[in-house]
């Protein structure tokens, strides 16, 4: 009996640990810049990331194209307007890349702030 016990309790106290370590992440969220326009998109993070690139619509794969900028800001400069949705791929700190598909509207305007869900 005292065998159950003790392993119901290590159980219970592995499910408190697995869920305190899996919310301890910040949700990353995307600003969209000031200076964004239909020609020029600009990402700021709340968290510092890194490599990050995007797939405007139509896009058959993500960008390359976008420049790091002091404070988790990135820029994509285009010569033909941006289209939306915009999906968003980022390094993980924990490794490997995480995509957060169409997370952008189509109709994104400078000032806006857009939550991901992802945990960083």
């Amino acid at each position: 009996m005292a065998s159950l016990s003790f392993s119901f309790l290590l159980a219970v106290v592995a499910l408190v640990a697995l869920f305190a370590v899996g919310s301890c992440g910040t949700e990353l969220t995307l600003t969209i810049g000031k200076d964004s326009s239909s020609t020029k998109l600009s990402l700021i993070t709340n968290v510092a990331i890194s490599e990050a690139s995007v797939k405007p619509k139509g896009a058959t794969d993500f960008s390359d194209d976008l420049k790091e900028s002091p404070a988790n800001t990135f820029t994509l400069d285009s010569k033909e307007p941006i289209k939306g949705p915009i999906s968003f791929r980022f390094a993980a700190k924990a490794g490997g890349y995480r995509v957060v598909d169409d997370v952008i509207p189509a109709d994104f305007k400078a000032g806006a702030v857009y939550k991901t869900g992802e945990q960083v």
